[in-house]
């Protein structure tokens, strides 16, 4: 078994992406398998019960890992790894309406700023309301000035977040949340219209009084405490009993109208409902809820955490696809027990970035515990996601999860106390708990509940891909059954994996047909071969048993009708739903990940007078001079620097492609400069040779570069060359082989003559016939063909850290790259 299948443990053969996931993200310190992350994970959180427990809770808690319980990413990241790294996913950072220091209890923007820079370095997302924040234009009598508003100070939280995300090993997470009767709310609407806040994700807290003037067409107050400018006063703006300040009226249809074409655009701002989200929170007697996580799926306080895990729900599947299929509610029901213990001690071993943190976390001791795989365990049990008989699945789940968190953290009090802040009778009357079956009621009433609130369901990206064989993130079904995935390598290259859902995977493995969607049984049904109220049914059959919110988007496709999506989110609110994401592939974030990757316009075939100059054959070397690079190599291994020069030269070749004549530069001759002696030259001589013959006879010299990329010896890596960051720093490159170094440094110099791409790839002849009549200065016989302006980077999304597109967008609460299938921030 080699090192690659070592890596991942399931019932299949591992694919190559959960391998190369796994050891990027979660393998640490000579880490080769998943079993070594769960083994480290569980000493780790054992490591924090009392001395007689460490040992058997050590086994029970591989164990669960062993049978479906995957802890967050950030637990498998950093657990037992002594690193000053916190465990919590996500964090919500308080901000009050002050420059420093602090207001009404809240730190200032730029206290805030430090405080959320430093959750950030530690590897946390953090949300905000920057409700308090004074509107644009108001006064500011400290200084006799006119405020700049949220919307502008949230640029320096932006800035911030890209600031340390290029310093840390984990991509900055935001989410940013302003009311709806905010006097900027506008403004916040449209703010990422032009592409600005790329490092944020945008909410707004919707109220239900405002829902209500939605659907009786009435005037809402756009307010704020802070005292308007003398012009607004003279304009109608006053002040109301409450002391308040009532900036303007607007008619909530049209401001609600606002919102949709926003979301129908570009995907954003996404929903809370604020009232729904206090109505139901467990701990509604001693705080109140303005804020989500990153990926929304945790309203939290200020400086409140969460701590997740979850259960994959493929792993409870017995005998799937027959019809003896069926859901395993037994063992489910004890991994989801020990899970919540795995959880509660998350928060005993992990580092608070902040103090306030800390004792928010200690207070409460929330924890969100949920499940993944959704949509790939309904397929394997023969059940569409948006029939009933599906969502009447996910509920029982929901509940079955509800019940035994709930009652796990009862038993977890009797053994260790309730959390500090239990109040049996005010907790006891709040809405969520008030529907749990009288029993669980009752024993919470004798021995107290060690955890406020217990569930979650998160987007689970990486964790998926890494620890549950791609099986479907979360609550969602599946976006496609197979794709491409694209990753830009540490050298610059390109890496295309062939990536596939778990339960595609697994009926194909059982002998099954899977060729076309014709041979997929019915269940087989995607996320956009659903209704967008399919979506929401689903959520709307779980959520009445997840004390906490539900990470969600409804995806729809590019050309579905906006009469019919303007009222998706007033849906959501009847249907009693806590908030609510979409997206629609559109101009301004590109298309959702493709279902397979997207083609050029297939090329007109060869006609028989056609010849393609890059494949044209020479048979000897022309007479006379021909262009030639030399470029001075300089690498070190383990037996000290090298250096040699390489030389490559070029022939100009004719063809004939669509009938037009073309003309380009390709590369003729590889060798080294006479005079260059040592032990380890004659293997490069002999490989310029080859090179050299590949070259004449029309071979692909890309193919034959990256496949010398791929050649690996024992002696350890070898630094040749270096690459330039998108922030200036320049950073060296290692190598697998001599071969590979060498390899590398052709590739640079082709590079450098516009034969191939930045990523190493062929570069087609149309465009190489362009170049070479621009360097001469004349007319190139080819036009670029119509559609070239279709490959130009859209220019306001975030550029990907792995393939380099500017195509990042939010895709079922995660950063995702729609070019590369990169998952970013989520899990």
């Amino acid at each position: 078994m080699n090192a690659n299948e070592k890596l991942i443990s399931t019932r299949m053969p591992p694919q190559e992406v959960s391998v190369d996931v796994l050891r990027e993200k979660y393998a640490k310190d000579g880490e080769t398998s998943i079993a070594e992350v769960r083994a480290r994970v569980a000493r780790a959180l054992a490591a924090c019960e009392a001395e007689p427990l460490r040992l058997d809770m050590e086994q029970r808690f591989l164990w669960a890992q062993d049978h479906g319980f995957v802890p967050a990413g950030r637990i498998n990241s950093a657990a037992g790894m002594g690193m000053k790294a916190t465990l919590m996913n996500c964090f919500v950072q308080p901000v009050g309406d002050a420059i420093s220091g602090s207001h009404d209890g809240l730190p200032g923007i730029y206290a805030a700023v430090a405080e959320a820079a430093e959750t950030m370095r530690r590897g946390g997302g953090v949300g905000y309301d920057f409700s308090a924040i004074r509107p644009a234009g108001s006064l500011v009598k400290g200084t006799q000035s006119r405020a700049s508003g949220p919307v502008s100070y949230m640029e320096v939280f932006d800035a911030s977040c890209r600031t340390v995300e290029s310093a840390g090993a984990r991509r900055g997470a935001q989410m940013g949340v302003l009311r709806i009767d905010h006097p900027d709310i506008e403004r916040f609407i449209a703010a990422k219209d032009g592409g600005a806040f790329s490092n944020f994700n945008l909410s707004i807290g919707v109220t239900d009084a405002f829902m209500a003037a939605v659907v009786e067409d009435a005037e809402v107050e756009l307010a704020h405490p802070a005292e308007p400018a003398p012009e607004d006063v003279a304009a109608g703006a006053h002040q109301r009993a409450d002391g308040w300040w009532v900036y303007r009226r607007v008619e909530a249809r049209t401001l609600w109208d606002k919102v949709m074409h926003s979301t129908y655009d570009h995907a954003e701002p996404g929903v809370l409902f604020i009232d729904r989200i206090n109505a139901e929170n467990n701990l509604h007697y001693c705080e109140r809820l303005a804020a989500t996580n990153p990926c929304g799926e945790q309203p939290l306080p200020p400086y409140g955490c969460c701590d997740l895990g979850s259960l994959d729900l493929t792993r409870f599947v017995r005998a799937p696809f027959t019809t003896d299929a069926r859901f395993d509610f037994d063992a489910f029901r004890e991994v989801a027990a020990i899970g919540v213990r795995m959880l509660d001690l998350a928060l005993d071993a992990t580092e608070w970035p902040l103090p306030q943190q800390a004792a928010e976390g200690q207070g409460k001791r929330r924890v969100g515990l949920g499940f993944l795989g959704l949509g790939s365990a309904l397929v394997m049990l023969g059940l569409r996601y948006d029939a009933d008989d599906g969502r009447a699945l996910a509920a029982r789940i929901a509940r079955e999860l509800r019940d035994t968190a709930y009652a796990a953290s009862v038993a977890l009090a009797q053994e260790k106390g309730a959390f500090p802040l239990f109040d049996a009778g005010a907790y006891l009357a709040g809405q969520f708990v008030q529907r749990l079956p009288d029993e669980l009621r009752e024993a919470i009433t004798r021995h107290g509940i060690r955890n406020s609130h217990l569930l979650s369901i998160a987007p689970t990206g990486t964790i998926s891909l890494a620890f549950a064989d791609n099986a479907s993130n979360g609550i969602e079904p599946a976006f496609s059954w197979t794709y491409q995935r694209k990753k830009r390598m540490p050298d610059d290259s390109t890496r295309v994996y062939e990536v596939a859902d778990h339960a595609w995977r697994l009926y194909r493995d059982l002998g099954h047909d899977v060729a076309g969607e014709a041979a997929l049984p019915p269940q087989f049904v995607t996320a956009l071969q659903m209704s967008a109220h399919d979506h929401l049914r689903m959520m709307e059959a779980v959520q009445p048993y997840v004390d906490t919110a539900i990470s969600k988007t409804v995806n729809v496709p590019a050309d579905y009708p906006y009469d019919d999506f303007r009222d998706l989110y007033l849906d959501a609110w009847r249907a009693g739903l806590k908030g609510l994401a979409t997206y629609r592939p559109n101009s301004v974030t590109g298309s959702v990940l493709s279902v397979a990757p997207e083609q050029a316009p297939a090329a007109p075939p060869i006609r028989a007078t056609d010849v393609d100059p890059l494949r044209k054959r020479f048979d000897s070397r022309p007479l006379g001079e021909l262009e030639s690079v030399t470029s001075k190599v300089e690498y070190s291994t383990q037996d000290g620097k090298k250096a040699l020069y390489l030389t490559v030269s070029f022939i100009r070749a004719q063809g004939v492609l669509d009938g037009c004549p073309v003309e380009i530069e390709r590369p003729f001759e590889f060798f080294m400069p006479a005079n260059q002696r040592n032990e380890g030259h004659q293997w490069i001589t002999s490989t310029m040779r080859l090179l050299s013959l590949a070259a004449r006879a029309g071979s692909s010299i890309a193919k034959a570069l990256a496949d010398m990329r791929e050649v690996v010896w024992e002696k350890g890596p070898v630094r040749c060359g270096h690459l330039t960051r998108g922030d200036g720093v320049q950073v060296p490159v290692y190598h697998d082989s001599e071969v590979a170094a060498i390899a590398f440094m052709l590739q640079r110099m082709l590079i450098g003559r516009g034969f191939l791409d930045a990523h190493g790839n062929q570069v087609p002849p149309e465009q190489l016939d362009r170049e070479l009549a621009a360097r001469a200065g004349g007319q190139a016989r080819r036009p670029p063909p119509a559609a070239a302006t279709a490959l130009a980077q859209r220019p306001f999304e975030r550029q990907c850290p792995e393939c380099g597109a500017r195509a990042l967008t939010r895709v079922d609460g995660c950063t995702r790259c729609t070019e590369c299938h990169y998952i970013g921030a989520c899990g």
